[in-house]
């Protein structure tokens, strides 16, 4: 399937576009605003055209859209690529409005396209085997999450992070820790509450960022994003019932960590299946369901609600009080 690349991003060339051809895809043509970049990407990278159009990137015989583009352009480059009836896989967040992010859900449908998000870390060996365990009641009920994703930002990736047309830590990694919150534990958040300040990397949005709020009815859980802390190991612990389980380096994009299950004082490694990298198996599952088998293993609704949750985090810390996240 030939594939326009909508946005000369780092993650596309580091991860989607490698991910991309493991599983036999074609980078047909690359977007960006800026068309000289969009050429030096093209030959840096070795796709086939180059352009600063949208509407011919959308256009000709490509089948569907990978949208990696600042996030602020998500909307855009989604309706355009759904109007050319491109299935398509955006990056996290799918809009800053959840409007927005409803209606691409919705037009999607309606034009009968496949819509996925590209929430990586679902692909994790750590997480799968995680979700694994508790839907086997392995811990019992699950009484409490907590989630640690607080890196140092590097250098190279301080640009429109860091800005409006990133929208901070919590667009970029509490967006994540939402999503892995549902898809492990199966709840929806209900309630958040939030407080964020600015660290030293930037005047605003916040760079560094907790969470707490309520899983379903009464699980407790809470969030520490941050771009500020250079030594902190990312992960999350589920305590329930009847154990706990320990997740360690596996917050990140590659295939690293760890996961321990705790009960009655002792802990045990849990075997982990081998996963090379964590793109190419939601590429594999994304064409598949092109195809008319199985669905993507992140799909517009579960955009919608991560940056639902997300957008509620926000709200949470400029009015300083609990916020409901819409269902």
């Amino acid at each position: 399937m030939r594939w326009a690349i909508l946005g000369a991003s780092n993650v596309a060339a580091t991860r989607v576009l490698p991910a991309l051809r493991e599983c036999g895809q074609t980078a047909a043509v690359v977007l960006s605003g800026d068309p000289s970049r969009a050429e030096d990407y093209r030959r840096t990278h070795g796709i086939e055209s180059a352009t600063g159009d949208l509407r011919e990137a959308v256009g000709g015989d490509v089948r569907a859209a990978y949208i990696s583009s600042t996030n602020d352009k998500h909307f855009e480059h989604a309706m355009a690529a759904i109007d050319a009836g491109l299935h398509v896989l955006c990056e996290k967040p799918l809009s800053f409005d959840i409007a927005q992010a409803q209606k691409m859900v919705d037009a999607a449908a309606a034009a009968g396209v496949v819509f996925a998000t590209n929430h990586h870390l679902r692909n994790h060996p750590v997480h799968r085997a995680a979700r694994k365990l508790l839907a086997e009641g392995a811990i019992g009920d699950i009484l409490s999450v907590r989630v640690g994703n607080a890196i140092m930002l590097r250098q190279a990736l301080r640009g429109w992070r860091l800005d409006g047309v990133g929208g901070g830590v919590v667009l970029d990694l509490a967006v994540h820790d939402i999503d892995t919150l549902r898809f492990v534990t199966g709840m929806e958040p209900a309630t958040v509450t939030a407080v964020g300040v600015c660290q030293g990397l930037s005047d605003g949005p916040a760079d560094a960022v907790m969470t707490s709020g309520i899983l379903g009815s009464g699980t407790l859980f809470s969030l520490h994003d941050a771009y500020t802390v250079p030594g902190a190991v990312t992960g999350f612990e589920i305590h329930g019932t009847a154990g706990t389980l320990a997740a360690e380096d596996c917050m990140r994009p590659d295939p690293t960590g760890t996961l321990r299950m705790i009960r009655d004082g002792d802990g045990t490694t849990v075997p982990l299946e081998t996963v090379d990298n964590l793109y190419a198996p939601g590429i594999r599952a994304f064409v598949d369901a092109v195809r008319g088998v199985g669905e993507p293993v992140a799909t517009g609704l579960d955009g919608l609600r991560s940056v639902t949750a997300a957008l509620a985090i926000l709200r949470s810390i400029e009015e300083g009080r609990a916020v409901r996240v819409a269902t």
